[in-house]
């Protein structure tokens, strides 16, 4: 049991992987990726983390180098020789090498990674009693400038809105876009419960269409619980009955304070509870 590296399929131990400093992934963030776990061994729905990986590469306007089912079999290989009760997963793959030079036509050699490691979730206190998240002042990302519905390695903004929060004493960050609206958090989308419907920014907004993101839209459609993907101001944030975020690694985490406010009368909220509950059967079951 541990973490395995493989690069470019072939597999290593943590102290021997090795990536070039000429790497443009290491230079500029020039790079893409994925973040997934298993199941009882299995990595949880990898068809769709590849799917969003190939839209990522699409949106750099990055050619993958392997085809989604080669890298698929990197993902299985990495979690067998890893060998633990279940993995955290992630897929990286980089333009490759080549001059110091910003133009991408002079990239050569792209390389695709797999890190499988052994699985660590939140503490469950945290889904019990809930997490503390602030509003920063770090904006997200135009969607004409580094869109965040690309998932790459060029990460300082997130890095810096996180970095903020933390010293202020939160567990997450929340950025808001440039017209002061609610955006998303650092590793994470945002939902808010206000007159009993689960609201959540739009992903014209400037979000990543996080793949829990979309199972908690898809649950809320299936059980008839009242959704709305519209615009949130901070305020709407911080007067929600409700709030919680949602992560590939965190599923359905419930919100206790929005800038050192109480969120509701109780944590986790009704809602909420359902919507984790929902969740981790359907995470369990696949």
């Amino acid at each position: 049991m541990g973490t395995v590296v493989s690069i470019n399929g072939e597999l290593f131990d943590p102290k021997s992987a090795r990536v070039s400093v000429f790497d443009r992934g290491f230079l500029y963030g020039d790079s893409v990726y994925e973040v997934l776990r298993t199941v009882g061994g299995e990595p949880r729905w990898l068809d769709e983390h590849l799917e969003r990986l190939a839209r990522s590469a699409e949106g750099i306007g990055m050619v993958l180098p392997r085809s989604p089912v080669e890298i698929a079999r990197l993902v299985h290989a990495a979690v067998r020789a890893a060998a633990n009760e279940d993995c955290y997963i992630r897929i990286i793959v980089t333009r490759g090498g080549g001059d110091i030079d910003l133009d991408p036509a002079k990239a050569i050699d792209p390389v695709a990674i797999v890190i499988a490691k052994p699985l660590r979730l939140p503490p469950e206190d945290l889904y019990r009693r809930g997490a503390d998240i602030v509003i920063v002042a770090v904006r997200r990302n135009l969607r004409q400038a580094v869109d965040p519905n690309v998932k790459s390695g060029n990460y300082l903004n997130n890095i810096l809105a996180l970095a903020e929060a933390r010293r202020s004493g939160a567990y997450e960050a929340v950025m808001c876009d440039r017209e002061g609206l609610v955006a998303e958090g650092s590793t994470s989308n945002i939902f808010a419960v206000r007159a009993m419907t689960v609201c959540t920014p739009p992903l014209e907004t400037g979000i990543l269409d996080g793949i829990t993101r979309g199972k908690v839209l898809a649950l809320c459609a299936h059980e008839r619980i009242p959704v709305r993907e519209q615009p949130l101001s901070p305020d709407d944030l911080r007067s929600a009955h409700e709030v919680f975020l949602t992560a590939s690694i965190r599923g359905v985490l419930p919100i206790r304070s929005v800038d050192g406010r109480a969120v509701g009368e109780g944590c986790p909220g009704a809602l909420t509870a359902r919507l984790m509950s929902l969740y981790a059967d359907q995470m369990a079951s696949g």
